[in-house]
């Protein structure tokens, strides 16, 4: 067994002998706890039929502890200053890939298609970087990869959005975006203390199941996710007024939006936040045939 990479003094000892420094615009914290990482890798339930997807390897902390668990990994880095880095500290594994490249600009599907065919399971394992949480977890989830979920860590408070309930602050177009796609549990938190460097917020570790179809029946899922949207679009004001100012051609539909909800026994005072996901399905398939583009 090779020694760990996340310890403290290994941890400096690899960054000193290549002179790196953090780039704070890609939200560089490296992770110095194997406890949590094994923590991580567990709550993924990665065997030796799994292809692990990383985003944001670093010096390879967590992509260490997958190698010794998956059938191959497959990591994009950003950052060119660590791929010499990377190459040296995973030198042991032969089933890990870097590619260099920024995640939101590739193309998964091909990725996944060349890299992981003779997989049986699929999982993203990842510490994000904290910049671009949710621009990832919405491409991952809405181009429908063959994967079975992902284990992310990512900053404490969008980790309590996604795994919010409805009438609670973190309730919000996220939360039901995700939880359409998956099924969201916030695995544990991370204090700051164990990175490096610190982070000046605490992370959490959630897991985001593939569900096998949404929770409900969806007429048009544009349509499904602009109402969404635009009912959240200013949290004090009413369903009512987010729908008639924020769908594009609410104004001119005032009346239909008004008789939609009467219809559905939904209150037009009641504010974006108490709907749950049913009433949002719902009153975005009533509403389908005005805002279908």
């Amino acid at each position: 067994m090779h020694k760990d990479i996340a310890t403290p003094g290994r941890t400096k000892e690899i960054l000193e002998r290549y002179g790196f420094s953090f780039k704070k615009s890609l939200g560089q914290n490296f992770l110095i706890d194997t406890n949590i990482l094994r923590k991580i890798v567990n709550a993924a339930d990665i065997s030796c039929d799994t292809g692990a997807i990383e985003i944001g390897p670093g010096i390879g902390a967590l992509t260490e502890q997958l190698a010794r668990r998956a059938k191959k990994v497959v990591a994009f880095e950003i950052d060119s200053r660590l791929l010499p880095i990377l190459a040296d500290t995973l030198s042991p594994y032969d089933n890990v890939r870097i590619i260099h490249q920024d995640v939101l600009k590739a193309d998964l599907h091909a990725v996944i298609a060349e890299e992981l065919a003779d997989v049986s399971d699929r999982m993203v394992v990842a510490n994000l970087p904290y910049y671009v949480t949710t621009p990832i977890i919405m491409k991952l989830l809405t181009e429908r990869l063959p994967i079975r979920g992902m284990v992310v860590m990512l900053q404490k408070e969008v980790a309590d959005r996604l795994a919010a309930k409805p009438g609670t602050k973190d309730y919000g177009s996220l939360t039901i975006a995700v939880q359409y796609y998956t099924e969201a549990e916030v695995v544990m938190t991370v204090p700051r203390t164990v990175f490096m460097p610190q982070p000046n917020v605490d992370s959490a570790v959630i897991r985001l199941v593939k569900r096998p179809r949404p929770p409900v029946v969806v007429d048009d899922e544009g349509v499904f996710f602009q109402v969404v949207r635009a009912s959240f679009a200013q949290r004090r004001k009413t369903l009512l007024n987010n729908l008639t100012n924020n769908l594009l051609g609410g104004k001119e539909n005032k009346e239909q939006i008004e008789r939609a909800l009467a219809a559905l026994g939904i209150d037009p005072r009641r504010r974006g936040e108490t709907l749950d996901i049913a009433e949002f399905a719902s009153l975005s398939n009533a509403l389908a045939p005005l805002f279908r583009k």
